[in-house]
């Protein structure tokens, strides 16, 4: 594996494959391979079985024999079977059959199957996803009792605990949640009204100094110039209005300044607005008082806000709704004129389950997350609901407090894919 965005990638990768290297080398069967035949019960492993005519997997003991398989053919999986005798086939009716499943973690599942008109045996309760579980099947063949056993997994991996660790794989419990309605909107941060002054020349006369530069802090009655009356040809002060920081400067040392000429302008950028442009019938569900998540193009960096209010009209360019918010920026990291994003949530609807967004993975044609049972992982099939930009709603597919794999997550997928789990089918 290279895992692209892992803690450590380089070294996470090799330490996991060095570890299924030396598990492999360490365990010849471990699926339960080379158990051979004991008395009453015959073990066999997917490397060793047999596959009957139907495609199935052929079990065989004191000259009698079950193929057994999962059918699906467009409908839901379920285990059908067929019985010989000395590898002839034998009517349904010469024998019952059934199937007990035991999943990872400890859940068992009984599969009954009786005779069909097509000389089969079939269960009429549905094998569930994943095809993972380890396999005892029970038949009564012309009254011969017949016993077998064998794993069957798929979508299943081990990995050590110290390996997952050093790998930035990161589990969490499966459970209820919060799921935003949000919609994503583009804004611009603005000074706040009436928080903008201008430091003015009071009389004409050459400029002697200025004080201040664009960028600059300044306080309330900070001297920023000084200025040559014409009338009373001696200097006079000119100050700063207001605290905050220079956003325009204008003139320069010996040019004349007029009666009432800005010399400086000043900001108070403690705080912004937020202006967010709302589009379309997306306008009708925003109200004042909702959550806003702010986030800033250049890095990433985002605070929450709630908004303020819904201007009236359209603005003119963009015929967009603007709707404001209110941003603190005390550090004066955020700079008018920024382009920003932001989610709007206007509203919150619990579900039952819930995992992040970062934990879903594509596995064949499922939405799937993996779960952690010890040191082994397994992938759960999920019926996905709403979700949000970073949580998603479990419909079906997933236990209450099934530890999910919810940090680097491809590195597991990556490694069950390597390890070719079969579909025995």
């Amino acid at each position: 594996m290279t895992p692209a965005s892992a803690p450590r990638p380089r070294l996470a990768g090799w330490m996991l494959v060095l570890s299924l290297f030396l598990s492999a080398c360490g365990d010849g069967h471990r699926d339960g391979d080379g158990h051979g035949h004991a008395d009453e019960e015959a073990h066999t492993s997917d490397e060793h079985a047999r596959a009957g005519e139907h495609g199935g997997r052929l079990l065989e003991q004191d000259g009698f024999a079950v193929e057994l398989a999962i059918a699906e053919d467009g409908a839901p999986p379920k285990y059908k079977a067929w019985l010989y005798r000395d590898g002839e086939p034998l009517p349904a009716t010469a024998g019952s059959m059934q199937v007990e499943l035991e999943r990872l973690g400890g859940v068992r599942e009984r599969h009954r199957l009786e005779p069909q008109a097509d000389g089969s045996l079939m269960a009429a309760s549905v094998v569930g996803e994943p095809h993972s579980f380890d396999v005892e099947v029970r038949a009564n063949i012309d009254g011969e009792a017949l016993r077998w056993s064998y794993p069957s997994y798929e979508g299943r991996t081990t990995i050590a605990a110290d390996v997952a660790k050093a790998s930035g794989i990161r589990v969490a419990p499966a459970g209820p949640g919060t799921i935003a309605d949000e919609h994503e909107v583009q804004g611009l941060l603005t000074p706040v009204e009436g928080r903008v002054a201008s430091a003015t020349a009071r009389f004409p006369g050459p400029i002697r100094s200025l004080r201040a530069s664009v960028g600059d802090a300044v306080r309330a009655g900070e001297p920023l110039a000084t200025i040559e009356s014409n009338l009373s040809l001696s200097t006079y002060t000119v100050a700063s209005p207001i605290a905050g920081v220079v956003t325009q400067r204008n003139g320069t040392v010996g040019g004349m300044a007029t009666e009432g000429m800005g010399l400086f302008e000043i900001a108070d950028l403690s705080t912004l607005w937020v202006d967010l442009h709302i589009f379309g019938a997306d306008a009708q569900h925003i109200r004042p008082g909702v959550p806003v998540a702010v986030t800033r193009l250049s890095d990433g960096a985002t605070v929450t806000t709630t908004l303020e209010r819904v201007l009236p009209g359209t603005a003119t360019a963009s015929q967009s709704t603007v709707a404001r918010a209110t941003l603190d920026n005390d550090d004066g990291s955020w700079r008018p004129g920024s382009a920003v994003t932001a989610r709007i949530t206007v509203d919150l609807e619990p579900v039952e389950r819930m995992v992040p967004l970062a934990a879903v993975q594509r596995f064949r044609d499922w939405d799937v997350v993996f779960v952690r049972v010890g040191d082994t992982y397994e992938v759960r099939p999920l019926e996905l609901g709403k979700r949000d930009g970073e949580r998603v709603q479990v419909l079906s597919g997933l236990d209450a407090g099934a530890m999910v794999v919810v940090e680097q997550s491809y590195l597991v997928k990556a490694d069950i894919e390597k390890s070719g789990a079969s579909h025995d089918h």
